[in-house]
């Protein structure tokens, strides 16, 4: 397919990543879906809505979809991207992270960007359901993705056939010092306030489990991640999280065929994040010049004029044919 081009007077990184999120905003899922439980280890439940295609459902691929930081199945590129894989005769899963969305009624606990054995289960459960599939991930999704892929290379059920990370954080400390720019003062603020409020709502739900002491707002993402996320997660500190859930030095133990899109002018994802690191010959990574984090606002026949999740489907169906 055509190289992304942004639509008229909205190139440039700032315009792309909030362009995306107005002109998506409006989408919904109105097509069927149907409620699936996936059970993980540490009695961990895992929500994801599944549309299926009408008749056989070996005639037909599916497309595993996992969002980003502090979303959910209904999140709008999650929406336009799964309406398009519909349109193209995929059936689409759409997963939430452990305690996001609907889901954290059944299992409101923490998720982290190193939670490998969640999104594993997803794909072993989809391998039982489906003869090939692929996984697209977004931000935060695209880097357990690849993660998941790479730690777990031998455990990959077969059907696995492709996999997309669209804008992922594969260096999480340089992600987390790119937030604290003055310039992304407006995505630092939306990101603490939110993980500040699903910390105060997991911990009402489970109060045994998360201390009411860090209740309080925080300055940055490194420092909701030193005090919540890293000691909850099993990690020694921030710095161990950081290193151990990024993806970006196991790209070269990647044994499936891999897209990696990433705007060069991401404001959050800094372009070194993405190009540092070496990969194996089954990678392809795209860096378009402009695109913002998640934005890809281009022509499209995706919904939202999201280029991205046209440039993905392009990709996993040429894997999976």
């Amino acid at each position: 397919m055509d190289a992304f081009e942004p639509l008229p007077l909205l190139g440039g990184s700032h315009r792309q990543t909030l362009a995306g999120f107005v002109v998506r905003r409006g989408l919904r899922w109105t097509a069927p879906a149907t409620d699936v439980v996936v059970d993980a280890p540490d009695d961990v439940r895992l929500l994801v809505r599944v549309t299926w295609q009408n008749g056989a459902r070996g005639g037909h691929p599916a497309l595993v979809l996992v969002h980003g930081l502090e979303g959910w199945d209904g999140s709008s590129y999650m929406v336009a991207t799964a309406q398009h894989a519909l349109a193209q005769g995929w059936h689409v899963v759409r997963m939430n992270l452990r305690g996001c969305g609907d889901s954290e009624r059944l299992c409101p606990r923490l998720y982290n960007a190193g939670l490998t054995s969640d999104l594993l289960a997803v794909l072993q459960w989809a391998a039982t359901s489906v003869s090939r599939f692929a996984v697209c991930g977004f931000s935060l999704g695209g880097n357990l993705a690849l993660l998941t892929a790479a730690l777990h290379r031998e455990s990959l059920p077969a059907a696995l056939r492709a996999i997309v990370a669209v804008s992922p954080p594969l260096d999480l400390a340089l992600c987390a010092e790119a937030l604290e720019r003055r310039s992304n003062i407006l995505y630092r603020t939306y990101f603490l306030r939110k993980l500040e409020s699903s910390y105060a709502r997991r911990q009402a739900l489970l109060p045994d489990l998360y201390s009411p002491a860090l209740l309080r707002s925080y300055r940055s993402i490194r420092e909701f991640d030193d005090a919540i996320t890293a000691p909850y997660g099993g990690y020694r500190d921030v710095a161990d999280y950081y290193a151990r859930a990024s993806a970006g030095p196991r790209l070269r133990e990647l044994g499936r065929p891999a897209l990696i899109l990433a705007a060069a002018d991401d404001p959050l994802i800094p372009a070194e994040a993405v190009m540092r690191w070496p990969t194996g010959a089954s990678v392809t990574r795209e860096t378009p010049r402009t695109g913002g984090h998640v934005g890809f606002v281009g022509r499209s026949q995706a919904p939202g004029y999201f280029w991205a999740a046209e440039r993905a489907i392009d990709f996993a169906r040429r894997e999976t044919t």
